[in-house]
């Protein structure tokens, strides 16, 4: 009995000691578990401060203009994402510089740029990321004027995006979303669910921009008063919120054309001119924008009858989008080839990494050519049907101008000769070289013969009687060594060839 009772404390004891270790191992397990949970909270938070840092920034170092420096800060994390052991981070990298591509209409590593970023994003847990990437290939085709391919991608980031957290990057997206779809919509000619989707993303962002937007379907489908109601909220809005430059911008050029198409010519002047100062602001670093403005002023001063500053703004309009093409060709093969230099030096890459950069460098050598060429073609097809427009507007302008001053010789106007010295600087200039000694009253004779006026309208509008105009020519022959068998029109006429 004594040893039965021995047996049984023993056993006591043994139970006793399994039953410590198991609370002490259940301890450890929720221990660890915890900081486990711990461990994933804080790589979740420093991922998401990763996305916002990283999305903030690139968007607004694009909305600048700053590509070179948008390209630096894509590195940084680039290599911060590979520290991390961060590969979404990596892709959303990927992505930022497919868009930059694509704003610069380099369209060829755009697209290898996607196909990276693809492959980082796919697994990605984050639905946004998803969202992000659908919504700029989105852009891609509707830069390529792929219709049906823009709006599929639309529709893929809605479904991604209504997956996704609730977060301030996904707040921001959205507005953003439905007014790339409306844009989609209306160049497919649906207008009525274009409309619903500007106006859906007027109700969440209600910024300057959104209604500039809406201003803008209203003056696409030709309806002023609705457009009107829009653009002075977008004018509100600019003022009482903070709207980037771009943006504002963009509503300055809305407004302008607004005004020029209800024949406002003042204000339409005055939202142009603000347009060009932030041009002139911010270093002319929105090139793919003011091109537009000045365009807007070349048909403003052209339904003003003001041929002279019409044709200025044209020319300003050619020289700018010349300028653009060549500048962020360069500026992006450049920024490019610095992305993959730094980053083929960074030692923290690991070796599945290498491939990108191999294929990377091969890829900008294979498209630069292709690019070049279509850049080439782009701007000759560019450059002859500005020049066609120049030339007819360049026409206009002489033909006015002439108009002005075979008036002004009818009425024996005293600024006849100066303004005809304005339109003919050479004329005047090839007579004083033959006889430097020709009074003014002998040049006024020699511009109505080079106009070629007959001496009976000579005679008319000078007040003279008709043999005293011969008399005028022989002089002049004799001044000016015109020999006796050449016709003193056609004289004149070719003095300046």
């Amino acid at each position: 009995m004594e040893r039965i009772s021995l047996i049984i404390l023993k056993n006591k004891k043994r139970h006793s000691e399994d039953i410590k270790k198991i609370i002490a191992c259940t301890i450890c397990i929720g221990l660890f578990l915890c900081m486990l949970s711990c461990s994933r909270d804080s790589q979740d938070k420093e991922r998401e401060k990763f996305d916002t840092s990283l999305l903030n920034q690139t968007s607004d170092l694009q909305l600048s203009g700053e590509y070179e420096a948008l390209i630096r800060l894509n590195i940084k994390y680039l290599k911060k994402a590979a520290k991390m052991k961060y590969k979404a981070g990596k892709g959303l990298c990927y992505l930022n510089m497919a868009g930059v591509n694509v704003s610069a209409g380099n369209y060829d590593k755009a697209r290898f740029f996607f196909n990276k970023a693809e492959k980082d994003l796919e697994n990605s847990e984050n639905s946004y990321h998803k969202a992000a990437f659908y919504n700029d290939y989105s852009l891609y085709y509707s830069h390529l004027k792929i219709n049906d391919k823009a709006i599929e991608c639309n529709n893929k980031a809605f479904y991604y995006l209504k997956q996704a957290a609730k977060t301030s990057l996904a707040q921001k997206l959205l507005p953003r979303l439905y007014i790339n779809k409306g844009i989609y919509y209306a160049w497919k000619g649906w207008f009525g669910t274009s409309l619903k989707c500007f106006t859906k993303a007027n109700v969440l962002e209600n910024s300057a921009y959104s209604n500039c937007m809406v201003a803008q379907y209203y003056l696409f489908v030709h309806k002023p008063d609705s457009t009107g109601i829009y653009i002075e909220r977008a004018d509100e809005k600019m003022l009482s919120q903070k709207t980037t430059d771009v943006e504002s911008l963009w509503v300055y050029y809305t407004m302008g054309y607004y005004y020029n198409e209800v024949d406002n010519s003042e204000q339409a002047e005055k939202a142009l001119r603000k347009a060009l100062d932030i041009n002139i602001k911010t270093r002319r670093t929105y090139s793919s924008h003011i091109k537009e403005v000045y365009k807007a002023l070349a048909e403003l001063y052209k339904k003003k009858n003001d041929g002279g500053k019409a044709y200025f703004y044209l020319k300003k309009y050619m020289e700018e989008e010349g300028r653009f093409d060549a500048a962020r060709f360069t500026t992006m093969n450049k920024a490019t080839e610095d992305f993959i230099s730094e980053v083929k030096q960074e030692s923290d890459w690991h070796k599945n990494d290498l491939p990108l950069f191999i294929a990377l460098s091969i890829s900008v050598l294979t498209f630069s050519g292709v690019y070049v060429r279509k850049i080439i073609n782009k701007l000759k097809l560019k450059k002859n049907s500005l020049k066609e427009e120049t030339d007819e507007l360049k026409n206009h302008v002489e033909t006015k101008q002439l108009e002005e001053v075979i008036e002004l010789a009818r009425r024996n106007d005293s600024s006849f000769l100066l303004k005809f010295k304005e339109m003919y600087p050479d004329f005047i200039k090839s007579l004083l070289k033959i006889n430097p000694d020709l009074e003014n009253s002998e040049l006024t004779f020699c511009a109505m013969l080079k106009l070629r006026f007959s001496s009976k309208e000579i005679a008319d509008y000078t007040f003279v009687q008709h043999r005293s105009v011969q008399q005028k020519k022989y002089r002049i022959r004799k001044r000016l060594n015109i020999p006796g068998d050449t016709d003193i029109y056609d004289f004149f006429e070719n003095l300046t060839e």
